[in-house]
C-alpha cells in the first residue's frame, strides 16, 4: 500500500460560516439533533448538474450522489409504425361511441414501440467510516438553505468534528471539507461504491457487488469508470453497452497520511481535509442520446484539476456570493414565534402535523421548494429538473424519475418565474427546443400532423410517442401545455428577443400540431380525438366499463385555448405570420367550450359520463383556472362550477397525494379563498411532506415541494390577468407579515408589508418600464412606469413619496 501525507494547498477553511451580504433576513434552515436514518431524511445538495444526499452518521458517514443525465436506454426511434394507417379508423370508432374496439386498435397501432423507458440512475454511495466509532454529543445536521451548504458536527471524546458539503455552480463539482479538534479525530476510510440493485451501506464488500463500473483506488483518489448495460427488453429497447460515466473522489488537502487499498483510502492522524467529488458521462442534449465524442474521464477531471489550484477559501466564499445572490431575492415573513427556529425540523413539523401553528417553517417550506429548484435546474445543468428534481438512491427508481407531462414537469416549474428564479427555467426551455425535433417526426407519422407533439411523458432519450400504453399515455396536447412555461418566461422578462428567437417556435409548432391534428365531429365541432383526460378514467355507457380513452376533453379544449391565444399575442408582439396567426380564430370558435353538468361541476368529458373515481387525483378539467387563465371572477358561471368541482374531488377523497394536494392550495388561490388554500397547505405539510421536507406522493415525488411554493407565492401576488393583484388570498393565520421580491407579469418585483391583515406598504420595482395595473382590495391604480424606478404605495395604492 501506497503512503501519502498531503499538504494544505492553502490555509483550510473555517466552518464558523460566512457572511451572505445580501440583506437576507430569514434564518431559512433545516436543523436535525440525529443522523437520517434513511433517505429521505438526508439533506440535498446539488447545482442543478451534480448533486448529493449527506445523512449526517458520525460512526459511518454517508453521501449519495447523483449527475443529471446518467439513465439506461438508447436513443431510437418508438413511433408505431401502423398508426397513420390506422388512425382513420380509430377515429371513427370513437367518434361512434364504439370505445372497446377503438381502444384494442389504439393500443396496437398507437402505443410506441418501444413503449416504455429505462430510469434515471444514481452514480452511486460515498462513505466516511470513522475509526473511533465512540459515543457523541451536541450533534447537530443542518442545510443552510441562503448558503447551499449541508453540514454535520458533533463532539466525540469531547473534542469537536465538524464537516460539510456543496456543490459550487462555478467549479461544477461537490466539496467535501472535514475538520476535527484533535489528531486522529478524522482516521476513517474513504470508499467510493456503486449498485446495480438497491442502495448499500458501509458494510458492503465492493466486491460482491453487481458492476457496470470498475472502481480503482490510488494514491489520493478513488475513480470510477463505467458504462450503463441494459437487458435486451422490447417494451424498453435494445440491450446493449451504452451511456458511458466517470466519477472521481479526490483528497486535495489533508494533514495526515493517506493509505490506497485495494477497496478503500485509509485516512489516519490528521486534522483536516478537504475532498472534491465530480461525476460526468458522455450525454449530449443536442444528440438527445450520448456522443462517443465526449470523454467523461477528462471532463470530469479536468474540472477537478482546475479548481485545485483555487483556494478553498475562495470557492467557498465565491459559492456563498453566488449561491446566496440567487437566493435571496426573495424573502418571507409570516410572523410566529421566532424561538421555533431553534427547534429541530422534524420535531417543528411533527408539532405541526399535531395541530400547532409555525408561519416560520411554512415560510422555510416555501424557501426549501426555491432552494430545490436552484438545486435541480440551473446552470450548469442541462437537462430540466425531474420527478426527483435531481435527488435520486435508485438504479430503477419510482416512475424511472423520468418526465412525466401531463401535470408532473409543468409543475415543476410553477415557482420558477414568480419566485424570482427566472434562470432556473433554462434547462426546461432547452429541453423543450430540442424535444421539437423527434415532436415533428411523430406527429407526421402517427396523426400525420404539422408542427410537433409530445405525449404523457419522457426521457432524456427524447421520445415523444404515446408511452405506457394507450390507457395511461394518450395525451398528443402534452407537448402544447409544455409551451406555457416557455410564454411565461417572456411574460415575466418582457425580453422580445428570447420570445422570437426561442419561445415562438416552440409555441408556434405546437400550435400547427393543433390545427392539423383536430378533426371535425358529428356535431362540426373541431375536436382532439384519441385523446384522455389525464389519468381519470370513466364509465363508457355502451358496455359498461371503464376507459380513458375519448375525445375532445376539457382539458384538451381548454390546453387549445390557452396554447392558441399564446402564439396570437406572441405572433402580435413580433409583428410575424400575421395572417396565420388570425386564422386560429377559426379554430379558436369551433373548439367546444366548457360547460357546467349536472351537478354543478365544470364537464371533464365531451359527454355526461358517470365517473369511475370521483376522488381522482388529477383534476385536469380545472386546467383553465389553473395554471390557466381562462376561468375567473370574469366567468361568474365557470367560477362557481370549478368550486364545485373542487369540493366535490375532496368529498370524494381527493387531494392524497402530494403534488394532487399542491395543486388544490393553487386552485384555491386562484379562487381568491385564503382560508381554504391554507387549509390545504397544512394538509399537504401533515399528510404529504417527509421528515427532510420533501413531498411524498408516496414514495417522495419532488413536483409537490414545487407546487407547493408556488401556491404560497399564488396567495400573496397574482398577475395571470392582467392586473397585479396584491395579497389576493391572505389566510387568517397569517395576520401580520412581509415579503420581498415575488416577480410579476410585465417585470414587476414586488414587496408587501401587512399588518392585521392589511397591506400597509406595497412597493413595485419596474425593470423594464411597462405599464403597471395595481389592484389591492377593489382599488385600481393603472399607470405608465419608468424602467428601473421603484414605486410604494399606501393600502389605498396612494403613492408614498
Amino acid at each position: 500500500m501506497k503512503v501519502l501525507k498531503l499538504l494544505p494547498l492553502v490555509l483550510a477553511v473555517m466552518l464558523t460560516g460566512c457572511g451572505t451580504g445580501t440583506g437576507h433576513t430569514g434564518d431559512y434552515k433545516l436543523l436535525y439533533e440525529r443522523p437520517a436514518a434513511e433517505w429521505t431524511e438526508a439533506l440535498p445538495v446539488g447545482n442543478g448538474r451534480l448533486g448529493g444526499m449527506l445523512y449526517g452518521d458520525p460512526s459511518a458517514e454517508h453521501l449519495q450522489v447523483n449527475e443529471e443525465s446518467l439513465w439506461g436506454g438508447v436513443n431510437v426511434p418508438n413511433n408505431n409504425p401502423n398508426a397513420l394507417e390506422n388512425l382513420p379508423r380509430i377515429r371513427e370508432l370513437i367518434l361512434e361511441g364504439k370505445i372497446p374496439e377503438a381502444y384494442e386498435l389504439s393500443e396496437k397501432y398507437l402505443s410506441g414501440i418501444p413503449g416504455k423507458t429505462w430510469s434515471y440512475q444514481t452514480v452511486g454511495d460515498i462513505f466516511f467510516r470513522f475509526a473511533d466509532t465512540a459515543a457523541i454529543t451536541d450533534y447537530r445536521r443542518e442545510l443552510d438553505l441562503a448558503t447551499g451548504i449541508a453540514g454535520v458536527s458533533f463532539k466525540r471524546n469531547g473534542k469537536k468534528i465538524k464537516y460539510e458539503v456543496y456543490v459550487p455552480a462555478g467549479e461544477d463539482l461537490m466539496v467535501i471539507t472535514m475538520r476535527s479538534q484533535v489528531e486522529g479525530g478524522l482516521d476513517m476510510d474513504i470508499m467510493l461504491a456503486r449498485s446495480q440493485g438497491d442502495s448499500i451501506t458501509v458494510t458492503d464488500s465492493l466486491k460482491t457487488l453487481p458492476k457496470d463500473a470498475v472502481i480503482t483506488v490510488s494514491d489520493n483518489r478513488i475513480d470510477m469508470e463505467g458504462q450503463i448495460i441494459d437487458p435486451e427488453d422490447p417494451e424498453k429497447g435494445p440491450g446493449g453497452e451504452h451511456m458511458k460515466f466517470y466519477a472521481s473522489l479526490i483528497v486535495i488537502s489533508c494533514d495526515g497520511e493517506l493509505k490506497a487499498g485495494e477497496e478503500s483510502l485509509n485516512y489516519t492522524g490528521g486534522t483536516e481535509m478537504t475532498l472534491f467529488f465530480n461525476a460526468r458521462t458522455d450525454y449530449n442534449i443536442d444528440l438527445l442520446n450520448f456522443d462517443r465524442t465526449i470523454d467523461p474521464r477528462k471532463e470530469c477531471t479536468e474540472a477537478i484539476s482546475k479548481a485545485s489550484w483555487k483556494s478553498f477559501s475562495k470557492i467557498r466564499k465565491e459559492h456563498i456570493r453566488e449561491h446566496s445572490a440567487m437566493f435571496n431575492r426573495v424573502d418571507l415573513d409570516l410572523g410566529g414565534n421566532p424561538d421555533l427556529n431553534e427547534l429541530p425540523t422534524d420535531e417543528r413539523l411533527k408539532r405541526f402535523q399535531e395541530g400547532g401553528e409555525d408561519p416560520g417553517l411554512i415560510a422555510t417550506y416555501f424557501q426549501y421548494g426555491r432552494y430545490l429548484l436552484m438545486g435541480s435546474s440551473r446552470h450548469p445543468a442541462q437537462l430540466p429538473a425531474n420527478l426527483q428534481g435531481i435527488w435520486n438512491k435508485d438504479i430503477s427508481a419510482p416512475w424511472n424519475s423520468d418526465y412525466h407531462t401531463n401535470i408532473n414537469l409543468q409543475m415543476n416549474y410553477w415557482p420558477a418565474e414568480v419566485c424570482n428564479l427566472s434562470e432556473a427555467t433554462g434547462p426546461l426551455i432547452r429541453f423543450m427546443e430540442v424535444l421539437t425535433g423527434p415532436g415533428s417526426v411523430t406527429a407526421n407519422e402517427t396523426y400525420g400532423a404539422k408542427g410537433w407533439t409530445l405525449h404523457h411523458t419522457t426521457d432524456v432519450f427524447g421520445k415523444t410517442a404515446v408511452l405506457d400504453g394507450v390507457y395511461w399515455g394518450m395525451f398528443p396536447l402534452g407537448g402544447a401545455w409544455m409551451t406555457l412555461p416557455l410564454w411565461e418566461h417572456y411574460e415575466f422578462t418582457n425580453d422580445t428577443a428570447y420570445l422570437r428567437e426561442r419561445a415562438y417556435p416552440v409555441i408556434k409548432g405546437a400550435a400547427e400540431f393543433i390545427g392539423t391534428f383536430l378533426v371535425p365531429d358529428n356535431h362540426g365541432r373541431l375536436v382532439t380525438v384519441p385523446s384522455y383526460s389525464p389519468e381519470n378514467s370513466y364509465i363508457d355507457p355502451v358496455s359498461g366499463k371503464e376507459f380513458k380513452l375519448t375525445y375532445a376533453p376539457s382539458m384538451d379544449n381548454q390546453i387549445i385555448r390557452e396554447v392558441l391565444g399564446n402564439c396570437r399575442k406572441a405572433a402580435e408582439i413580433l409583428g410575424t405570420d400575421r395572417e396565420w396567426a388570425d386564422s386560429l380564430q377559426f379554430v379558436l370558435d369551433r373548439v367546444p367550450s366548457d360547460r357546467v353538468a349536472s351537478n354543478g361541476t365544470i364537464a371533464e368529458w365531451i359527454e355526461e359520463y358517470a365517473e369511475a373515481e370521483p376522488g381522482h387525483r388529477h383534476m385536469s378539467h380545472l386546467f383553465a383556472l389553473h395554471p390557466g387563465t381562462q376561468i375567473t371572477p370574469d366567468t361568474p358561471e365557470l367560477y362557481a362550477a370549478a368550486r364545485r368541482t373542487l369540493e366535490r374531488r375532496l368529498e370524494n377523497g381527493g387531494g392524497h397525494t402530494g403534488w394532487s394536494r399542491a395543486w388544490i392550495i393553487n386552485f384555491y388561490a386562484r379562487l381568491l379563498d385564503g382560508d381554504e388554500a391554507y387549509t390545504h397547505l397544512r394538509q399537504l405539510l401533515e399528510k404529504s411532506t417527509l421528515p427532510n421536507l420533501f413531498d411524498n406522493h408516496p414514495p417522495f415525488q419532488i413536483d409537490g415541494n414545487f407546487g407547493g411554493t408556488a401556491g404560497i407565492a399564488e396567495m400573496l401576488l397574482q398577475s395571470h390577468d392582467g392586473v397585479v393583484q396584491v395579497l389576493p388570498a391572505l389566510p387568517a393565520p397569517w395576520p401580520e407579515g412581509k415579503v420581498t421580491g415575488l416577480k410579476a407579469r410585465g417585470n414587476f418585483e414586488v414587496g408587501i408589508e401587512w399588518r392585521a391583515g392589511v397591506a400597509e406598504e406595497i412597493t413595485v420595482k419596474s425593470l423594464s418600464g411597462a405599464p403597471l395595473n395595481l389592484s389591492y382590495r377593489g382599488n385600481l391604480n393603472t399607470m405608465e412606469t419608468e424602467k428601473g424606478v421603484t414605486y410604494r404605495f399606501d393600502s389605498n395604492l396612494k403613492w408614498i413619496k
